[in-house]
């Protein structure tokens, strides 16, 4: 009796409990937030006892910090069914941010090059002489630079307002006022400068900051292009984008392999895009593993559980259970999850070489019933050994 009372003594597990409910339970999955409802009608293992387990939905057992969480037995067809979840949330995304931006409108601190065929003396009004060289970069071009009041001054013209407008609608207002000075003006308005509008790019990439658009719409690709490129430390899996007080995680990885082309993601003007680095959504490999570790993912962003298992030197062949693989998700969420997967049958390893990992999730392997019992004599013994020596000398 005492050692079986062993068994229950504390140590590091994770115990869970049948719900006495059938699987229903929406887990959500993939970065985008997509959802997925636990497959019942496969197994891992293959055969009838697994089967059962698997369709007999379980919870984790609850404790004064943490609830009672419903556990998703993995296999092939919750694999399939977030896979497909995650695709039909990649093609909403793209829908959302695959809209062309409107022309470009000049804006303040732009810069205009106004010809008048046939009068060279009129460029000599603008505000930077052609012939002066940039000192510096933030230097203007030669040109009408518009005013903060989004105003250029031009000779005969006057005062035009052009904030808002195209170069061709500034050239049909020139050519009508200066229509009264001369006779059928030739005038020629473009953009010299493109200042107004800029988008921002941050984080692993070679040259963070701001880049100017232009009058050609401004890809995803174009703007971390401009950026630099993607640094060796860059997640390509993981981009964020802020734009309006909302944000978008852009799975760059997943959207090619889903033959979505991110070149066709448009930035608008004040839009703020981060490359996250790898080393930030790292996720946690602990338990009966030969070496715990925060696992890394891929350049390309992609980490399975077979590749956290990996980078932990696999489990433990003398003190796992392989049947107690356990991925624990987002703690902090209004629904964290706990995701089990039966190791036992080889077919497991094709599941856990699919199923992908988020970043900080938690991958726990349990320990076997006999080590833990052998774990806990180890603890007893020299309490007994001491007992034993005083009751010698006693006598």
């Amino acid at each position: 009796m005492t050692l079986a009372a062993c068994m229950i003594a504390p140590g590091m597990r994770m115990s869970t409990s049948a719900t006495g409910a059938s699987t229903g339970v929406k887990e959500t999955a993939g970065k985008s937030g997509a959802s997925a409802a636990p497959a019942s009608g496969e197994s891992s293992s293959g055969n009838p006892a697994d089967e059962a387990t698997s369709n007999s939905s379980q919870k984790a057992d609850a404790t004064q910090a943490t609830p009672e969480v419903p556990v998703t037995e993995l296999d092939i067809g919750v694999v399939k069914r977030l896979r497909e979840e995650r695709v039909a949330t990649q093609h909403q995304q793209a829908m959302l941010l695959g809209n062309v931006p409107s022309p470009y409108a000049i804006g303040i601190g732009d810069v205009l090059q106004v010809v008048v065929w046939d009068h060279p003396e009129l460029a000599a009004a603008s505000a930077v002489a052609p012939s002066q060289s940039q000192s510096r970069p933030a230097d203007p071009s030669p040109g009408f630079v518009v005013d903060q009041s989004g105003d250029i001054t031009f000779p005969y013209a006057g005062t035009i307002h052009v904030v808002g407008l195209r170069p061709e609608e500034v050239q049909k207002r020139l050519v009508a006022t200066l229509g009264k000075y001369f006779v059928k003006p030739q005038v020629t308005v473009r953009m010299a400068s493109y200042r107004a509008h800029e988008v921002y790019v941050d984080g692993a990439v070679h040259t963070p900051g701001s880049v100017a658009l232009n009058d050609v719409p401004m890809s995803l690709y174009e703007a971390v292009s401009r950026a630099g490129g993607f640094a060796d430390t860059a997640d390509q899996s993981d981009l964020v984008l802020v734009r309006g007080g909302e944000t978008h995680r852009i799975n760059m990885t997943q959207m090619l392999a889903s033959g979505l082309a991110p070149s066709r993601l448009y930035l608008k003007a004040g839009d703020m895009l981060r490359v996250t680095a790898r080393d930030e959504n790292d996720v946690y490999v602990m338990g009966e593993v030969n070496k715990p570790i925060s696992a890394i993912p891929q350049r390309n962003g992609r980490i399975t559980l077979a590749d956290a298992l990996s980078q932990a030197g696999s489990v433990n062949a003398t003190t796992a259970d392989a049947a107690q693989m356990f991925v624990i998700r987002g703690a902090l969420d209004s629904k964290p999850q706990v995701f089990h997967l039966d190791g036992r049958s080889p077919v497991a390893m094709l599941v856990a070489k699919e199923f992908d990992l988020q970043p900080k999730d938690v991958v726990y392997v349990d320990g076997s019933g006999l080590v833990r019992f052998s774990r806990v004599l180890s603890l007893l013994l020299p309490a007994i050994n001491a007992g034993m020596t005083a009751g010698i000398l006693a006598k």
